[in-house]
């Protein structure tokens, strides 16, 4: 069995910006403040991105205050989506129907999205019925402890034995590929998101594509 572990945004879609807009647009407007510091956002947690907008913008870490504004990110999650013009990335579609034709392949997710919220994107975009388990941004800073819930999940579906060569990550950033290699799994990279294919290509990855059109050198390593 071969386990495919899927980030979410620059991978699987593009939402047009719709989580950045929801989550500042929450800020704003349940916090009263005004953005004026742009922080990271690509292949981190939510939970790190809500963290470091309430610390730039004078707002109290509080427990209550990232719940608050958690739960105002979710209420403005679709709306956001469904104004911003989103797409599913090239061949994501036909390969997550591939690999659901094939009972040697489990698919998950491994994204820096909260859980409800990483439902929200799929769900807006159709995706949501070929993940069945994976590691989110809920409860972890970093990347890495995201695949290592993801890991954690494989663990509790098949067992302890799962050979580590057969887990692959694949993400659009350095920090999949950061993330793949602290849980010892193996890795694709794809150029659909921020970062340039050269840019990845120094990170050495697994397998590079461009894009996931050609999905053959993936369905090839598995």
């Amino acid at each position: 069995m071969h386990f495919c572990l899927f980030d979410i945004d620059g991978t699987l879609l593009n939402s047009g910006g719709a989580g950045k807009i929801a989550i500042e647009t929450a800020l704003q407007e349940d916090f009263g403040v005004t953005i004026r510091t742009q922080v990271t956002y690509s292949g981190r947690t939510d939970r790190a991105i809500a963290r470091d907008l309430m610390r730039f913008h004078g707002v109290a870490e509080t427990a209550e205050n990232s719940r608050r504004l958690v739960s105002g990110y979710l209420q403005r999650l679709p709306a956001a989506l469904a104004k911003h013009n989103g797409r599913v990335l090239p061949g994501i579609a036909a390969l997550l129907q591939t690999l659901a034709e094939r009972d040697d392949v489990a698919v998950g997710l491994l994204t820096g999205n909260i859980r409800e919220g990483a439902h929200v994107k799929l769900g807006h975009f159709g995706l949501n019925d070929h993940f069945a388990f994976g590691g989110f941004g809920d409860h972890h800073w970093e990347r890495d402890d995201v695949a290592r819930e993801a890991l954690a999940a494989i663990h509790g579906l098949h067992g302890n034995t799962v050979p580590l060569q057969r887990v692959w990550v694949i993400g659009d950033t350095p920090l999949d590929v950061q993330c793949a290699r602290a849980i010892g799994a193996r890795v694709v990279a794809v150029a659909t998101g921020l970062h340039t294919v050269d840019q990845l290509r120094a990170t050495e990855p697994d397998l590079l594509l461009a894009d996931l059109s050609d999905h053959a050198p993936l369905l090839g390593m598995l």
